[in-house]
């Protein structure tokens, strides 16, 4: 079983997540960043910087990922539906123009403006709001990018992992051809 996570959650949000899934019984319990699921369902070149904009309902996490593992991380404990009450979606243009910023200012490489040159990705149900997409590019001067379905792309890398992880040659027990390891037991 597969659980996307966000960066940066504490160990105990992970733990309380294994422990509601042990009524189900599984095999095991994988937790992943849900910025990098993201970035698996969008068919993203990990080989290259990538920054992810995930727009939760209670969360926004801004993520950089540097062949595929997460190199920095910020995040606002905003949401969409925070959306009329507490927030504009300018405010929280305006969170994830701070968050970007601030890593642009603290990276002592050039992995984050590759990235930024490159475009974000951005995710979640706030990806569906046209008016935070063309805020963030106009103030960013950086392309943004929802990924198809944003709502659910986490979900769908999570499950593209699990299918990896099913026909790795751990689980099946064949050795990929040309390893001379023989063939699988029968």
């Amino acid at each position: 079983m597969v659980v996307t996570t966000p960066v940066l959650d504490v160990p105990t949000y992970r733990e309380r997540a294994r422990t509601a899934l042990e009524v189900l019984r599984p095999h095991g319990v994988l937790t992943v960043p849900a910025t990098r699921a993201i970035a698996l369902a969008a068919n993203a070149d990990l080989t290259r910087p990538l920054l992810v904009v995930d727009i939760g309902a209670h969360l926004t996490e801004v993520v950089l990922l540097a062949d595929g593992a997460v190199c920095d991380a910020r995040r606002a404990a905003l949401g969409t539906t925070d959306l009329g009450s507490a927030a504009t979606s300018e405010g929280i243009s305006e969170a994830i123009g701070t968050m970007i910023t601030s890593m642009l200012r603290q990276d002592r490489t050039s992995l984050t403006a590759d990235a930024l040159s490159r475009g974000a990705l951005l995710a979640g149900g706030g990806a569906l709001r046209p008016d935070i997409t063309w805020r963030l590019t106009g103030s960013l001067g950086a392309p943004m990018r929802a990924v198809p379905a944003p709502h659910t792309a986490a979900i769908r890398g999570a499950a593209r992992m699990l299918q990896s992880a099913h026909s790795h040659p751990s689980a099946t027990g064949v050795s990929p051809p040309g390893t001379g390891r023989g063939s699988p037991p029968r």
